[in-house]
This record gives C-alpha cells, sequence and structure tokens, in this order.
C-alpha cells in the first residue's frame, strides 16, 4: 500500500505544494488527499489520474515526477 501516496509526498514537498491546492483543483476534501499521503489509503486507478491532472494544473513539473515517481516504484 501506499505507493501513490509515497510519490504524492515527495512531489508535494519538493515543489511546495499543499495537500489542500490538490483538494481544491480535484473538488474532493483535503482528508482525502491527506489519507493517500500518510499512506492510510491508496487512491484507487481514477484517483491517480485526476491526481496527475490536478498536479498539472498547479504545476506541470510536479505532475511529470509524479508518474516518473509512481511507475518507477510500481515496478
Amino acid at each position: 500500500m501506499g505507493q501513490a501516496g509515497k510519490a504524492l509526498r515527495q512531489v508535494l514537498e519538493t515543489y511546495g505544494i499543499s495537500q489542500n491546492q490538490v483538494a481544491v483543483k480535484m473538488g474532493i476534501g483535503r482528508s482525502n488527499v491527506y489519507r493517500w499521503v500518510n499512506e492510510v489509503r491508496d487512491p484507487g486507478a481514477e484517483m491517480v489520474l485526476q491526481l496527475r491532472d490536478a498536479l498539472q494544473e498547479i504545476n506541470p513539473d510536479a505532475s511529470a515526477e509524479f508518474v516518473r515517481l509512481y511507475l518507477n516504484k510500481i515496478q
């Protein structure tokens, strides 16, 4: 568990993006993002895609890094 959460945590820290920014872009509660970042729950495949898209809107470099980290971690 936590592959997406680990990648997300690293990207948020590296790019200075808040959990709230991601939640607002995704139209979800911040508690959902908190659970992913802290590896309490994994986002489903659809949510991973929405995470990528939200990060793309906030910072395209962060989105690319998230995808890279996520794909490298699950191989």
